[in-house]
């Protein structure tokens, strides 16, 4: 559930915070105090469009924080699936600071991306604008809420519709490239025969290339290298100068080995003195090892540059390593064969196609046996749901329709919601009869219904109200307090009647503070409560009528829950 709303610098508001119950949360304010503010500041938070302009005249930043705790082990399982860490005792933080050019959401700390965010909010929360239920009217809308209710048994089949659906795809192209004329295919064949000889016959070895080029720098540099080696042979290599490094050593061995028995910490340096004189003898032979290996003839040269220049003409033209270049061979070699016995290979295309097709409508049949069963199911509750809602005489069915020629990766059903609201008038489509007041009903009882199949624990809803009235009004109300018995639902109302069946009561309105307007909200107790409901009822005036009928509204209200 959402335990609190923080919101600091965001609009009209300075900084506020709300503390949710469980249950119903109602809140009400006169038109215009701000209550839109309240669903944008949890919106803003999950992810939507930040508005600089949002950011508080005079402020460097907005910010708003949600504090919501878990209440079922697979939201904590499906949040530490996307790394997010939740704390023990299954508190989630999620905060937004907005400010001029960027804004940064983080959650639990951890910094995440607006598709994190979408994700993690599908997680904790359902937000039902004031225009969602305007989306029930485009029938792709109805194929989404039928597929969200039957995912379970849908799941398995998306999933092999999917690999099997992008398998058809890829054979299909693959088969249209085939399409080709006489003359096109003979041009295309004589390069891919001269490439694929050209590369085959340079024997590439991967990693030759770099082993050349060292060797090749080497030799091209081979005369400065050779003068810099023998200029250092001779200044160390004995007998090459009298004046050499290992002569003048071994003279100072000699010379020190007369005397060291005189005294032991001589002998120590003596030694030390040995040891530079064994180095200096290993290096000697090293370099004069190096120097007779620099010896190259002319035809070793050519050999190289030639192998050389041949390795990057085909790094240049097919690819920019030697990999790349075994690579295109592999596919040229490929595109070849199939050029080669063309009509062979567009018949075993055609057969792999058709048997893929089948899968395809195979596993699409499967899906569309699930939708029309659970589309009875789903058609039966929203019914019944339906009537709890003041649809007295309702017929409400979900077509499903099935079109071979029209196949996606999600089948080949069209969806659309039927709907009669009067007696004797035939079934039609949803957009040609729902009212706005009966859509905000329709979009009530999908809640309802889908609430039991899913693990969102928390529901926003702003003016589901919309366009209704009088006993339509407690029905709409009695709902919402049904579906809070078992989910926290925080709701924007203008109605008395909702606001009656409050669990907590929240009041939003503008005032004055340092000569600026602010938006305030703040919970109300029970009297608040009732004079808020008494408001509700009759105006800005509050009279002992009203407030005696508040009273009594929310006596019924109570009965009822």
């Amino acid at each position: 559930m959402l335990y609190s709303l923080h919101v600091k610098n965001l609009a009209l508001i300075k900084e506020q915070e709300i503390d949710f119950t469980k249950g119903l949360n109602i809140l009400t304010g006169e038109t215009g105090a701000g209550k839109s503010v309240v669903i944008g500041s949890v919106n803003l938070a999950l992810g939507s469009k930040a508005d600089p302009g949002l950011i508080r005249t005079g402020e460097e930043y907005a910010l708003v924080e949600l504090v919501f705790g878990l209440e079922s082990d697979l939201q904590r399982k499906l949040l530490l699936d996307m790394d997010i860490p939740v704390e023990e005792d299954g508190t989630v933080v999620i905060q937004r600071k907005l400010m001029q050019g960027r804004s940064i959401s983080k959650v639990c700390g951890e910094s995440v991306t607006a598709r994190q965010l979408k994700d993690i909010s599908n997680i904790l929360i359902n937000i039902h604008g004031q225009n969602d239920h305007q989306e029930l009217l485009q029938k792709k809308k109805h194929l989404e809420i039928l597929d969200d209710y039957c995912m379970d048994g849908l799941k398995a089949f998306f999933e092999k519709l999917g690999l099997e659906y992008n398998n058809m795809k890829r054979l299909k192209a693959e088969l249209e490239e085939t399409d080709i004329d006489e003359n096109a295919r003979q041009r295309e064949q004589e390069l891919l025969e001269y490439e694929v000889n050209e590369i085959s016959e340079a024997a590439l070895i991967p990693g030759e290339d770099e082993k050349l080029e060292s060797v090749y720098h080497k030799m091209v540099n081979s005369r400065k290298i050779s003068e810099a080696a023998g200029m250092a042979y001779a200044m160390t290599g004995s007998g090459e100068s009298e004046e050499s490094a290992s002569d003048m050593v071994g003279r100072a061995v000699r010379e020190l080995g007369s005397v060291a028995h005189y005294d032991k910490e001589l002998e120590d340096i003596l030694a030390q003195l040995s040891d530079v004189e064994n180095l200096l003898t290993d290096f000697n032979h090293a370099l004069s090892g190096y120097i007779k290996d620099l010896e190259f003839d002319d035809e070793e040269f050519k050999e190289t540059e030639d192998r050389l220049n041949v390795i990057n003409h085909l790094k240049d033209k097919y690819g920019g390593s030697i990999e790349a270049v075994l690579e295109s061979f592999e596919e040229k070699q490929k595109r070849l064969d199939t050029l080669t016995d063309l009509d062979a290979h567009r018949n075993k295309l055609e057969k792999e196609l058709s048997e893929s097709k089948k899968k395809v409508l195979d596993l699409c049949g499967s899906i569309s046996k699930v939708r029309a069963k659970e589309a009875k199911e789903l058609a039966d509750k929203l019914k019944a749901a339906l009537i709890d809602l003041n649809f007295l005489d309702v017929r409400f069915e979900i077509d499903v329709r099935s079109n071979e020629e029209n196949v996606t990766s999600k089948g080949y059903d069209d969806v659309e919601f039927m709907i009669s609201t009067n007696p004797g008038e035939e079934l039609r489509p949803l957009e040609k009869i729902a009212s706005g007041g009966e859509l905000s009903r329709i979009m009530l009882a999908l809640k309802t219904v889908v609430a039991d199949k899913d693990d969102i624990s928390t529901l926003i809803f702003d003016e589901i109200d919309a366009g209704i009235s009088g006993k339509t009004a407690w029905k709409v109300s009695t709902k919402l307090g049904e579906l809070s018995r078992d989910h926290q639902i925080i709701c924007i109302t203008h109605l008395p009647q909702i606001a009656a069946m409050a669990d907590t009561h929240f009041m939003i309105e503008k005032g004055l503070e340092d000569g600026r307007t602010v938006t305030n909200i703040f919970a109300l107790d029970e009297e608040g409560g009732n004079r808020e409901l008494a408001r509700l009822l009759g105006g800005e005036e509050i009279t002992e009528t009203t407030l005696q009928n508040a009273l009594e509204m929310r006596k019924m209200a109570r009965e009822q829950k």
